[in-house]
């Protein structure tokens, strides 16, 4: 079965390889040590802290395994390399809701970067769909589980706008 793209911006794809090498370097050699001292300290049978130990490293290998994957399959965008007439992933979006007037700006990005709390939407989320594709001064209908937004387009960017 062919894996799907990953979409990820250049600072994504750092700290997921940063992750990686610190689950690679660090976390599986504590694991593996905590597991090695749980086998000497009292063999493997009915041994809580060898259960827990065993447990664990299979938690970081599998953490890794999900890692490589995911690297494996990235591709970085980056909105300084494309065109700002429209809407497109990598792009900061300032919107407008029309019935509040509150002005909101975030960054489209792939789901494995998706922070809403860091203003990072993934270009899957219901809103980033709306945008996609779509121009500055242009009217979205947003259908989300809250109910119906419409938001204007005020600003897209490359950056923080």
């Amino acid at each position: 079965m062919a894996e799907q793209e990953v979409f990820i911006t250049m600072a994504g794809l750092r700290k997921l390889q940063e992750d990686l090498t610190y689950l690679k370097t660090v976390r599986r050699k504590e694991a593996a040590a905590s597991l090695r001292n749980a086998i000497f300290a009292g063999g493997t049978w009915e041994n809580p802290d060898y259960e827990i130990s065993k447990m664990e490293l299979a938690y970081i290998e599998k953490q890794i395994q999900t890692l490589e994957n995911l690297l494996g399959n990235a591709k970085v965008i980056d909105g300084q390399e494309t065109s700002t007439d429209k809407v497109r992933v990598g792009h900061m979006v300032s919107i407008q809701d029309m019935n509040t007037g509150e002005e909101m700006e975030f960054m489209i990005v792939g789901p494995v970067e998706a922070d809403p709390a860091a203003s990072k939407i993934s270009y899957l989320s219901p809103v980033a769909q709306a945008l996609l594709g779509r121009k500055v001064g242009e009217l979205v209908q947003v259908d989300v589980p809250a109910g119906q937004f419409v938001y204007k387009i005020t600003a897209i960017g490359s950056k923080r706008l």
